[in-house]
């Protein structure tokens, strides 16, 4: 990892529009959480609806994507990138360094808000909170690697990435029942799942399937922006 380039890209991520949507999608999930608690007698039940399908399903891919692109694809848009690639820096370094500020972003603003929405809707009980809040944590690394894919590889990643979160994550992957297999959101659940106590959360996916489908999509997604973004400097210096 190279600090100055996870200093500039954490400076230029929340000193954007951005840093407001970081802000008010966690607040969003607070205040109805609030709102359902005191209003709600099934808290248990309204717990796994919120963060099951708020949390899990709508904040941590939507934090995903605008992190995940804004570490770097607004550089390739505006071509400021070309002065970052003029360095002597290795290219995997420079997508590792940008993905570590992504992540740990994505989680700041959406695994916190997750454990403490779990915690004003059904406090510690049977781990549900702390299960999904880890889930949160399993699913945003993913989100934030596939979606600084898309920064690389498209000058369209919002829009692109607003139809893979809305229609195949959303859609597709809760109501069809193979393609929860593939589905970034259903690998979280499962990690809920095991932290959480025994048959407090149902997922669809097995642990023993999300684990390396989360390990493997990272790593590719990673791997593959890193060899685009080589190429990319050769077709700007061209």
């Amino acid at each position: 990892m190279n600090p100055t380039v996870a200093r500039l890209t954490l400076r230029g991520l929340v000193g954007r529009r951005r840093g407001v949507l970081l802000l008010a999608v966690p607040a969003v999930l607070l205040v109805i959480s609030v709102i359902a608690r005191a209003t709600s007698t099934d808290p248990r039940s309204l717990t796994t609806t919120i963060l099951g399908q708020l949390a899990l399903g709508t904040l941590v891919p939507i934090l995903g994507l605008v992190v995940g692109t804004g570490v770097i694809a607004t550089e390739i848009d505006d071509g400021s990138i070309v002065y970052l690639l003029a360095k002597p820096l290795p290219r995997g370094q420079i997508v590792t360094t940008k993905l570590f500020v992504a992540i740990l972003t994505t989680w700041v603003f959406s695994a916190v808000p997750t454990l403490a929405a779990g915690l004003v809707l059904v406090g510690t009980q049977d781990g549900i909170a702390a299960g999904y809040a880890v889930g949160a944590l399993a699913s945003g690394a993913v989100y934030s690697a596939v979606f600084l894919l898309l920064g690389v590889v498209t000058r369209h990643a919002v829009v692109a990435g607003l139809a893979y979160a809305l229609v195949w994550e959303s859609l597709i992957g809760n109501y069809v029942p193979g393609a929860k297999t593939l589905s970034i959101q259903q690998w979280g659940l499962s990690v809920a799942e095991k932290v959480a106590a025994e048959g407090a959360l149902d997922a669809t996916v097995s642990l023993g399937a999300a684990i390396p489908m989360l390990i493997i999509v990272a790593a590719g997604a990673t791997a593959l922006a890193s060899v685009r973004l080589a190429g990319f400097t050769m077709t700007a210096e061209e």
